[in-house]
């Protein structure tokens, strides 16, 4: 038996299933050779005229351009550029209508010839044979070849096969009817077709060639066998003339009996196809340097005058084409791109050629009749038996009308290449094409929203992986080590050891604690265990000792209250005589006071009232304190508080100014009464009753400040006493004290001063009388020390004088100086006291 080479050899063909015989039509434009077409007004270059990415545009606006210069360089998978067809400017880039069904717009370059056609320099080659592979793959690259068959594959990626090829197929069976351009190329260009079959030759290595030809093409048939001869690699096959044995795979399957596997390609099966127009763009791009920028197109039709073959460049319009050829249009007219059965009806004759584009059919409604109404499927079988794919066309439409994608793809719905066999034979004039080509596009749609839900899934997950990740350091980083093991027991003992050491070392336990740990010891001894109280032991410790020392201290504040009750009401009279002389002598002021006296006496009155009170508050409230000196600042704070307090509010500010003056009225006859029987100075208890009502009635933080006032000035008053008395000298407050309190006084308002001045002097007046009334009660009490400590005074000016006038920052400084120099006073008076 011969092996498939020789049976190739001895001419023997194959069929495949299926097939039509649709009326040829063929002899209207292959009469005349092909011709040359004018240069037309404009041309509209799609940048994507093939199948893969669009190129890159290089060229703008105005840009002025030669014939043949690229206007896009390849940017992408599968990229091809597009040339200039002829010279001219570039006038605009903008979206066009697309040489498609839908005529959707796409980006396109629009050039303007200006008739000059000049080329630009060209790069030939005569000899093939010292280029090398890689050389030769960008030449056709750089060209812009795709396959001219009508599929619009990029010819250097079949060019750069990697897979073996047993058989390159050449397609010169133009099957579709109408069409004759391969017909007219083959006959006039020959040889030039077959520079290029050889080119892939050198770059495929096939062990044989086929060129297939229709048995209905003579004329083609003769011309390549004639142009081939020389080379014994190349067979010329007449085939028999059935539709669509054009096909790729029918191809391959007449020729060489092999079947393309469903959902595979040639190259699966060691075989490889190129059209003839594809190798003769091949043969000017390697041999001439031209790159792809024209094609042969058929214009045929009842409705054309002239119908040929003619070079088209690419980008012109198909009105431009009809026009040349005497193009007659009727009623309803319908220009097909394509042939009959596979072609598509134009929307607009605006459209370009491309690369693709190899027959332009305009046919009267007589000689292509419009389709009629679809009816329902009779199930005759008959698109089945004419399926070159041996499918099931009624099934597939079935499915497609019902968008059962899965149930396409499981018939094999992309093994159909639309020959429109199904539709010529349907006797109830369905478009099956149409259906399949819809479902197609719909299925590759689905396929992508797909890929991407799929890609997207991938990366949500990814993002969530690792913000879990990212999560669960953040947890770690916090998260505790697990609890150790047990140590075992010579680390314990390690351990135990060391504490007892560090014990030691330490040294510093108290009494308690000592007997504690002595306590637990014995029971240890005895091997009893109790529960361990210790902290609660020393805490019980440690209060009562609070309270021991609280108890001590309470009790030793009452003692030393008790000492100074009666010392202070006769300190305050006998210190306020002494400083009142003292400056009625420097001043000469019995005048003045008794001046100052007459003119103010309700004010003096007012100030004495308030004085008696005080002093009277102060003695009860020393039985109430514990520890004067504590907390100092807190008698600044109740000053401060006072002050605020009658800031804040005039109206009570006025109420006790009202009261202030009724006091004042009534303190003054009780002053003129003392003064009249030399009594002792004591206000009336019902005035002290009255006056301490009066100011209890009224705000307690001002009553505790008169409190605070009154003890400061009984301490001031107590120490000049006794410094008067162990000296026998005159009364006279130290230096420094006369000094803070005439700074104290000048930092007030100057009025205010005069005020005070012309109150103390009343006042000094006033306990002179007193002070020798009680001089026997003062020297006793004058005898026995001052032991406790009581609060700094705050200025007497600030207690004299009302709340609302005096600025309490000011009243404050003036207090903490007191109390410092009070302090001092009280220690130096305890040095030198002889008890």
């Amino acid at each position: 038996m011969d092996t498939l080479l020789e049976q190739i050899e001895n001419g023997t063909l194959w069929q495949f299933p299926g097939g039509v015989h649709p009326p040829q039509q063929k002899s209207l434009s292959n009469h005349a050779p092909i011709a040359r077409l004018p240069l037309p007004e404009k041309l509209i270059l799609p940048l994507k005229q093939h199948i893969g990415a669009n190129g890159q545009l290089i060229v703008s606006k105005g840009q002025t351009v030669l014939k043949g210069q690229a206007l896009t360089q390849p940017s992408g998978n599968w990229s091809l550029p597009i040339h200039a067809p002829t010279s001219g400017e570039i006038t605009n880039i903008a979206a066009m209508p697309s040489a498609h069904p839908s005529a959707l717009p796409e980006l396109s370059i629009i050039l303007t010839p200006d008739g000059k056609d000049t080329w630009i320099p060209l790069t030939e080659n005569t000899h093939i044979d010292t280029l090398s592979h890689q050389a030769l793959i960008d030449i056709i690259h750089n060209a812009g070849i795709a396959g001219m068959g009508g599929a619009g594959f990029p010819t250097y990626i079949k060019a750069d096969s990697q897979r073996p090829v047993e058989f390159l197929v050449i397609n010169g069976v133009e099957c579709e009817p109408y069409i004759t351009a391969d017909d007219m190329l083959m006959r006039e260009h020959a040889d030039q077709i077959v520079k290029g079959i050889e080119v892939m030759q050198q770059l495929l290595t096939p062990e044989l060639i086929l060129i297939g030809i229709e048995d209905n093409k003579p004329h083609a048939i003769s011309a390549m066998q004639q142009a081939c001869q020389h080379n014994k690699k190349i067979l010329v096959k007449a085939i028999p003339t059935l539709y669509p044995s054009g096909g790729e795979k029918q191809l391959i399957r007449v020729l060489t009996s092999k079947e393309v596997p469903s959902g595979g390609i040639p190259a699966d099966i060691g075989v490889l196809v190129q059209n003839v127009g594809t190798l003769f763009a091949v043969s000017e791009a390697v041999f001439a340097g031209k790159p792809l920028i024209e094609r042969v197109v058929t214009v045929t039709g009842n409705t054309i005058k002239r119908p040929q073959n003619v070079w088209a460049l690419i980008g012109t319009e198909i009105k431009h084409l009809l026009d040349s050829q005497g193009f007659e249009p009727v009623d309803a007219q319908r220009v097909v791109m394509g042939g009959p059965m596979m072609g598509f009806t134009l929307p607009s004759v605006r459209i370009p050629v491309v690369k693709t584009t190899n027959c332009i059919l305009a046919p009267d409604n007589t000689e292509l009749a419009e389709p009629g109404e679809e009816k329902a499927c009779i199930r005759c079988s008959a698109c089945a038996d004419v399926c070159p794919q041996t499918l099931l066309p009624q099934q597939l439409q079935w499915f497609a009308k019902g968008k059962e994608y899965d149930k396409l793809e499981d018939y094999n719905l992309f093994d159909c290449i639309e020959c429109g066999a199904c539709s010529y034979v349907c006797p109830s004039e369905i478009p099956l094409v149409q259906y399949y080509r819809v479902a197609k596009a719909e299925i590759r749609e689905q396929k992508i929203e797909q890929v991407n839900a799929e890609r997207a899934k991938v990366r949500f997950e990814a993002r969530k992986a690792r913000l879990e990740q990212e999560q669960a350091e953040r947890k770690n980083r916090h998260t505790r080590s697990p609890s150790r093991a047990a140590k075992p027991a010579a680390e314990k003992a390690k351990v135990a050891d060391a504490l007892s050491r560090v014990a030691k070392k330490q040294g510093e336990q108290s009494a308690v604690q000592a007997a504690i740990e002595r306590a637990k010891a014995k029971k240890m001894a005895d091997g009893t265990l109790e529960p361990d109280n210790s902290e609660v032991v020393l805490e019980r410790a440690k209060r009562k000792e609070q309270a021991r020392n609280y108890k001590a201290q309470k009790q030793t504040a009452e003692v030393n209250s008790n000492d100074n009750k009666s010392a202070v009401a006769a300190a305050v009279a006998r210190a306020k005589a002494k400083k009142a002389a003292k400056l009625a002598e420097d001043n000469g002021a019995p005048k003045a006071e008794l001046n100052s006296s007459k003119t103010e006496p309700r004010k003096a009155a007012v100030a004495a009232a308030i004085a008696r009170a005080k002093e009277k508050k102060a003695a009860q409230t020393l039985d109430s304190d514990t520890d004067i000196n504590a907390a100092p600042h807190e008698t600044v704070d109740a000053v401060d508080s006072k002050s605020e307090a009658v800031n804040a509010d005039p109206r009570k500010a006025a109420v006790a100014a009202a009261i202030a003056r009724a006091k004042a009225k009534k303190a003054a006859k009780v002053s003129e009464t003392n003064d009249a029987g030399d009594a002792p100075v004591n206000p009336p208890a019902h005035a002290v009753a009255t006056e301490k009502e009066t100011a209890t009635e009224e705000d307690p933080r001002k009553a505790a400040v008169a409190a605070a006032i009154a003890r400061a000035k009984a301490k001031k008053a107590a120490k000049a006493s006794e410094t008067n008395d162990a000296s026998e000298a005159p009364v006279n407050p130290p230096a420094h004290a006369v000094a803070t309190e005439e700074e104290a006084a000048t930092e007030e308002d100057p009025r205010k001063a005069a005020v005070a001045a012309a109150i103390a002097r009343a006042k000094a007046k006033k306990a002179a009388k007193l002070a020798q009334a009680n001089e026997a009660e003062v020297n006793n009490t004058d005898s026995q020390p001052i032991r406790g400590t009581i609060e700094p005074p705050i200025d007497s000016i600030d207690a004299e004088q009302p709340a609302a006038e005096v600025d309490p920052r000011k009243a404050a400084v003036a207090a903490a100086i007191a109390r410092a120099k009070a302090k001092k006073k009280a220690k130096e008076q305890e040095g030198n006291d002889p008890s």
